[in-house]
């Protein structure tokens, strides 16, 4: 069993850039090299905080305007961080999450227009210090992404996300670009539209870099 030090690392992108196949190809690499680790989502990775996924992706009956939609997804944060992140890295397990704090400014700021500065409040006030050792943003053109997504849900009811225009994907993507423009320390960009073989290498080669991993 590897005594490397926990790490915590979030994967991020649009619909349709291959999030899950990689969170999945990642775990196998760790578990390989014995690195302890659990694999979680946003919103979700507690019963709890998957109820509120639950209403955020799924809700119809009434309509989530934005800033529940961002109350939402903050509460779910809270139950996930405090319930599951914070205490499998305090067990010196790695973490491995399909979408962190990141995602927030990107759908609900740059998709939803939200305000950047609320935002950041409520950051400061559910995360305090905590941040992703390392994010790997998955990135692709959103034509390409969205005609993938489609592929993978075929006969599937899309959720609220999934039902947004090219546009809000659009606005989505730039914001993700921003924010890796503006942390390039932790957020890596990776092209996605590499096949699966090649996405999952490059991203064992950025563990490699920072010595987390051999």
């Amino acid at each position: 069993m590897s005594t490397a030090s926990p790490r915590f690392l979030t994967v991020e992108g649009i619909e349709g850039v291959g999030k899950s196949t990689q969170v999945a190809r990642l775990s196998q690499a760790l578990s390989e090299r014995g690195i302890a680790h659990v694999v979680t989502r946003e919103p979700g990775g507690t019963p709890l905080a998957e109820k509120i996924r639950d209403i955020v992706l799924h809700s119809r009956d009434e309509a989530v305007p934005p800033m529940a939609e961002l109350l939402l997804m903050f509460a779910a944060r809270a139950v996930h961080l405090s319930n599951h992140v914070e205490p499998n890295l305090r067990a010196g397990r790695w973490v491995v999450c399909d979408r962190f704090i990141d995602a927030t400014y990107a759908y609900q700021g740059g998709g939803r227009h939200l305000s950047l500065d609320n935002i950041r409040q409520l950051e400061a006030m559910v995360l305090g210090a905590r941040r992703p050792d390392l994010t790997v943003l998955l990135d692709t053109p959103v034509p390409q992404a969205l005609q993938r997504a489609q592929q993978r849900n075929a006969g599937a009811a899309a959720d609220r996300f999934e039902s947004e225009r090219t546009e809000f994907f659009e606005r989505v993507r730039a914001a993700y670009l921003a924010r890796a423009a503006a942390e390039p320390r932790r957020i890596e960009t990776v092209d996605a539209a590499q096949s699966v073989d090649e996405v999952a290498a490059r991203i064992l080669e950025l563990l490699e870099a920072r010595s987390w991993i051999s």
